[in-house]
């Protein structure tokens, strides 16, 4: 077996039969998996996926008290804005293009920390960007950590139930979990602590960055604007949080073939193009599919795409020294010639 094949933890239904069929799980499996992965108790090793969780319950409370004392119109456009679009947006630049595809470099680990940090953290970059090269290998194939032919659940129990790393990696392999994350600036587990932990990251280094992290927004957001301000921004943080978990099940179709002749030329999997999450977080999924190491997926005019413009900025000013962009190369390989094919047609 490949690397890909054995990285991920699989869950106790497996991902395909013997005859390499995908296994699609019932909704009470899939719920069974979920808790016994959260369970502390039974294994310090499930500390990642229960820490990513408990993340989203304190951010509920914030969102609690955002509806209850402080909902206006003001209030629900400043928590649109944040966390549609500057979280969905920062979670394409960091975890996507940069952590998962290293689409493009920065020039000292002062702006990359800066860009890791933009936002409120909620995802842990290990469950992200792991399991996010085994979805680009297998994509809508058994073994795809959040195969939307699993149905919704499948895909939004994901980060517990599918993207954690294994816990039985031989140190040869650890080492290579190791690389795929060695330029993201998060530091590593030795391969005993990692043993012990069953994580890249260790979990006093990862409760320590949040908490750094979420000190330092709630000062901010409180100067700024007080409880209001600090409910609104942090309870739009975790409605993201778990927003974005529905996210490959939409962005697949949902387990069906939606893909639009004018719109979708990668053909290799479902991914689509979809316009809202290509607006507010520059997420065109199907161009990002047909070039995943590019730091711009919206290609065509009209596909807005503020993570590119983001990085775009920062290379004008020095702050990241390359970049891959595969714009012109959509355009020759896939756009020219399908336009040429139409008029032919006619």
């Amino acid at each position: 077996m490949s690397f890909l094949d054995h990285v991920l933890q699989p869950p106790a239904y497996g991902w395909k039969t013997s005859n390499g069929t995908f296994i699609k799980p019932s909704n009470r499996e899939i719920f069974k998996e979920f808790f016994a992965r959260l369970n502390i108790l039974q294994t310090r090793k499930n500390w990642l996926p229960l820490f990513s969780w408990v993340k989203v319950l304190i951010m509920a409370i914030f969102f609690v008290f955002f509806l209850i004392f402080f909902l206006n119109w003001w209030t629900i456009l400043i928590a649109f804005v944040y966390g549609m679009v500057i979280m969905g947006t920062h979670g394409t630049i960091w975890h996507h293009r940069y952590c998962t595809h290293n689409a493009y470099t920065f020039s000292n680990k002062f702006w990359r920390l800066v860009t890791q940090h933009l936002t409120i953290q909620m995802i842990p970059e290990e469950i992200y960007v792991i399991s996010h090269h085994v979805h680009h290998a297998k994509s809508d194939r058994p073994g795809d950590p959040y195969n939307a032919k699993g149905g919704f659940l499948y895909c939004f129990l994901a980060d517990v139930n599918h993207q954690p790393i294994a816990k039985d990696l031989t140190e040869e392999d650890y080492e290579k979990v190791k690389l795929l994350m060695r330029h993201t600036g998060v530091p590593g587990n030795t391969y005993l602590a990692y043993k012990r932990w069953g994580s890249y990251v260790h979990p006093v280094r990862a409760i320590t960055a949040t908490l750094l992290n979420w000190a330092f927004w709630l000062g901010v957001f409180y100067l700024l604007g007080g409880n209001m301000l600090v409910c609104t921004v942090f309870g739009a943080a975790g409605f993201w949080a778990v927003g974005v978990r529905t996210f490959n099940y939409e962005g697949h179709g949902k387990g069906k073939d939606k893909q639009r002749i004018h719109t979708d030329f990668n053909k290799k999997d479902q991914s689509v193009n979809q316009l809202w999450p290509g607006i507010v977080a520059g997420e065109w999924h199907n161009n990002h599919h047909l070039f995943p190491r590019s730091a711009r997926s919206g290609f065509k005019p009209f596909q807005i795409d503020f993570a590119w413009y983001y990085i775009f900025l920062l290379k004008k000013i020095g702050a990241i020294s390359h970049y891959s962009d595969a714009k012109k190369e959509f355009y020759a390989r896939f756009y020219i010639p399908y336009k040429q094919r139409s008029k032919i047609g006619k």
